[in-house]
C-alpha cells in the first residue's frame, strides 16, 4: 500500500481545529487505502456476493459530505450524486462507466464545498436544513457524526484493501 503523511491535529489544539484535524485525518485515511490500486481493484468486492468496493465507499462518503454539509448544513436542495429513487443505494451499485477519476474528483470538490460551508458556521450554530429527526443539528453534531462514520469505513476499507493485495496498516 503506498503510505502518505497524514496529519494528525496536536494534542493541545482548540475544540474546532481538533474536529476539523481529525476529520481530515479520516478523510486522508481513505484516500491512503485507495492510493495505488488500478480501477479493477477499487471495483472488488469485499466478499462476494457483497457489492461493497472500495470505490463504493468512496461514492458513499461523496455523498455523505453532500449530505450533511451542503444539504443539511447549509440547506442547499440537491439531488443525490449516485443514488435514485429507484436505487437510493446507487453509489455502491458500479457500472462498467463508473471509474475511480469521476469519484475521486466529485469526493474531493464534496470536500471542498464542506469546508466552505463549515467554516460560515460556529461550532454551536445550527444548520439551515434539518435531517430524518425534522431538526436542525449543530455543527459540533455533524463534525462528530462525519469522524465516526469515516472511522467507522475506515475500518471496512482497512479489510478490503488487505483482501485486495494483502495491504495492512492503520
Amino acid at each position: 500500500m503506498t503510505t502518505q503523511e497524514r496529519s494528525r491535529p496536536a494534542i493541545d489544539a482548540a475544540e474546532r481545529q481538533m474536529l476539523e484535524g481529525w476529520l481530515d485525518y479520516h478523510r486522508e485515511t481513505l484516500a491512503m487505502k485507495c492510493a495505488g490500486l488500478t480501477d479493477a481493484q477499487l471495483r472488488e468486492a469485499s466478499v462476494p456476493p457483497s457489492e461493497f468496493t472500495l470505490l463504493g465507499l468512496v461514492r458513499h462518503l461523496a455523498e455523505n459530505e453532500r449530505g450533511w454539509f451542503r444539504e443539511v448544513l447549509a440547506g442547499e436542495e440537491l439531488p443525490p450524486i449516485y443514488g435514485t429513487d429507484e436505487d437510493p443505494d446507487g453509489e455502491f451499485h458500479l457500472t462498467d462507466a463508473d471509474t475511480w477519476d469521476e469519484a475521486r474528483t466529485t469526493w474531493l470538490a464534496e470536500i471542498e464545498a464542506a469546508r466552505a460551508n463549515a467554516a460560515k458556521v460556529a461550532l454551536d450554530g445550527l444548520s439551515v436544513g434539518v435531517g430524518k429527526q425534522g431538526k436542525p443539528f449543530s455543527l459540533r453534531w455533524i463534525y462528530t457524526h462525519m469522524i465516526e462514520e469515516y472511522a467507522r469505513h475506515n475500518g471496512h476499507a482497512d479489510l478490503v484493501r488487505e483482501r485486495i493485495d494483502g495491504a495492512t496498516g492503520e
